[in-house]
């Protein structure tokens, strides 16, 4: 049985089989639709969420299975006190894989060390959020057709950005890759990722405080929204959370080729006004994102269809 808790957990080899399937999946839907029948995923959502917990839903009702769980840890016994440990060993009796969101960094860990079924981290904390990480490679490799020579631009709260951690440490496995770090001071990447990632594997990065500057460069833009939920006082939020707005006259700069991801829920870190340009590829995103996921379900369940 193997659990997706970090995008580390697939070899290059075992994801680039992950994305052939996910695009596969893209062409031929009908195929698909009954690969799951009588199956059940469990979704557990000790946090919000809106685009990730509907789209493994999605994903798993696309192909013919059936969805139980619960949307805060409010609604479940969490409430009353109830260890993962013991929640996943329950929910283990009822379904056949589970996705689950936890505020605390390792908690789906945990939970794969007492299940008897498939754990997908949907997101820990400030740490890993896999399935996002393999939805943004999707995107890329579809829109740009490859994942190495590439520079990349990420841009906002690289600080608490688990979806920046987990896309660096995916990317940086692809050969002449290299990284613009687009932040204030205050929302750097972690020194620990800078070091044991970028440093470790002689990857190219430079850190910039100006999104202008960086621009001109860049294959693909990664936005981020500073998130309040990560922060301790809600004066710092305010202070940084406009630190960053992507609209038109920034964009005037960028190659006719570049794409702006953004892994969503925006704020007001990316202008309306740039939805309608041919280089946003963030709604796009969001259907790779079903994709992926269904192509994730079907690996995991060790499901082959003709």
């Amino acid at each position: 049985m193997k659990h997706i808790i970090s995008p580390l957990d697939l070899s290059v080899d075992e994801l680039s089989n992950l994305l052939d399937l996910a695009a596969d999946i893209e062409k031929n839907p009908d195929k698909y639709k009954e690969a799951c029948k009588g199956k059940k995923i469990a979704t557990l959502f000790y946090e919000p969420s809106t685009r990730t917990r509907l789209s493994f839903e999605a994903a798993m009702l696309n192909l013919g299975g059936s969805v139980l769980g619960f949307s805060s840890a409010a609604s479940s016994s969490a409430s009353k006190g109830e260890s993962v440990a013991d929640t996943i060993r329950v929910v283990s009796c009822y379904a056949d894989i589970c996705a689950m969101r936890h505020p605390k960094e390792g908690a789906p860990l945990v939970a794969s060390e007492h299940s008897g079924i498939p754990i997908i981290n949907a997101g820990d904390g400030g740490h890993q959020h896999p399935t996002q990480t393999l939805t943004d490679l999707m995107t890329i490799r579809s829109l740009k057709g490859r994942l190495e020579n590439l520079t990349i631009g990420l841009c906002g709260d690289l600080k608490f950005g688990r979806t920046v951690h987990s896309l660096i440490n995916a990317l940086s496995r692809y050969s002449n890759i290299k990284f613009v770090l687009i932040s204030p001071n205050e929302l750097r990447l972690p020194s620990y990722i800078c070091e044991e990632v970028l440093d470790e594997k002689h990857i190219e990065y430079e850190e910039v405080s100006k999104l202008e500057d960086a621009i001109p460069k860049l294959d693909i833009l990664y936005m981020t929204r500073v998130q309040k939920e990560r922060f301790f006082n809600e004066e710092d939020y305010i202070r940084l959370k406009d630190s960053y707005i992507l609209d038109s006259e920034k964009l005037a700069n960028a190659k006719e080729d570049m794409y702006i991801l953004h892994p969503l829920p925006r704020v007001n870190e990316i202008s309306v006004e740039i939805d309608n340009d041919s280089r946003a590829a963030y709604f796009k995103q969001v259907q790779y994102g079903v994709y992926v996921r269904m192509a994730l379900i079907l690996t995991l369940l060790d499901i082959h269809v003709d």
